[in-house]
Formats: structure tokens, C-alpha cells, sequence
């Protein structure tokens, strides 16, 4: 991310960001992340925020495992959320299933085709 001044940021981002730090830290000091913790930090660090803004990221995080979350930013897309807590046994169970091997029928050869797009010369 670029160098971006806090002053140039609206106020919803300021907010979501400041949020985003504040569980950064809650993660780093291996706390539960949750909505009055959030708001402590904030408020310590002068930081104020809309009223929903800790609660949203609080339930946003509760269950997630925030240490795969943070080794995965570059991984590419991700499932949804409604699907993360089974995804991880899902997976588990495909991989543990060998590969069928699906046989696909030959394709039929059609005499004279090559006369669609006008002949068959070059």
C-alpha cells in the first residue's frame, strides 16, 4: 500500500482502518478480539470511531483463525464466509478420496468439414 496521509483518508476509512490496527494488536498480544477490546484501544490511542464499527469487526473475526488469514493475503481468492468453518474438513475429505478417472468418449470424425469456412486451403 502506498504512503497515504491520515488526513486524506474519509472518515469511514479512518474508522475501518483504525479498527483493523486495533485487532492487529489484539492478535499480536494473543488477547480474544472483541468489541470492548477494541474500543479500549481506540480509545487509548485517541482514535474515535462510529459505535458499530468495533462490534462489526469483532463478529467479522469471531472464529476466524486470524494467523491463516494474515499468511494467506496473497493466496488468491478465498471462499466465502458463509462456507469457511467447512471448508477445512471438506478439503480433508477430498483430498483423502483417490481420483476417478473419467473416461470421455471419443469424438466422432466428420468427413468434408474443412469445406465450412470456405475450403481447405491456406
Amino acid at each position: 500500500m502506498a504512503a497515504v496521509s491520515r488526513t486524506s483518508l474519509s472518515k469511514a476509512e479512518h474508522d475501518e482502518l483504525s479498527c483493523v490496527f486495533a485487532a492487529l494488536i489484539l492478535h499480536d498480544d494473543a488477547s480474544d478480539i472483541t468489541a470492548d477490546k477494541i474500543s479500549k484501544i481506540l480509545t487509548a490511542s485517541g482514535n474515535q470511531v462510529e459505535k458499530y464499527w468495533p462490534t462489526l469487526f469483532a463478529n467479522a473475526l469471531k472464529g476466524q483463525d486470524l494467523a491463516r488469514l494474515l499468511s494467506n493475503l496473497g493466496a488468491g481468492g478465498s471462499a466465502p464466509a458463509g462456507s469457511a468453518a467447512q471448508s477445512g474438513t471438506t478439503v480433508a475429505k477430498e483430498e483423502a478420496k483417490p481420483e476417478e478417472k473419467k473416461e470421455e468418449p471419443e469424438e466422432e470424425v466428420v468427413e468434408g468439414a474443412m469445406d465450412l469456412f470456405g475450403g481447405d486451403e491456406w
